[in-house]
């Protein structure tokens, strides 16, 4: 499913129009990015957490060249989903 498939999704499940659904999108994820970037953790239950997290400077190795490459300490972006989430896949 990609975005545009996604957000009719929505539309039709909310009966909202898909400029609405859109604008419901692009603020989610702006609001999203904005928390996460003040390393506020952002939990929707039912759902997953968001959440920032550091990751230390470590040396890797390029899969093509075998040579050892180091990558600075960085935040990258985690979704931890809820359990009732997880369980109702299955």
């Amino acid at each position: 499913m990609n975005k545009t498939e996604f957000l009719r999704a929505i539309a039709d499940e909310t009966g909202a129009t898909m400029k609405d659904t859109n604008a419901f999108y692009d603020a989610f994820v702006s609001t999203v990015q904005k928390a996460m970037a003040k390393n506020d953790k952002i939990a929707l239950v039912g759902f997953g957490t968001f959440e920032a997290k550091k990751k230390a400077a470590r040396t890797c190795t390029n899969p093509a060249t075998g040579a050892k490459v180091k990558v600075a300490a960085c935040k990258a972006p985690s979704l931890k989903f809820g359990k009732s989430f997880k369980d109702s896949l299955n």
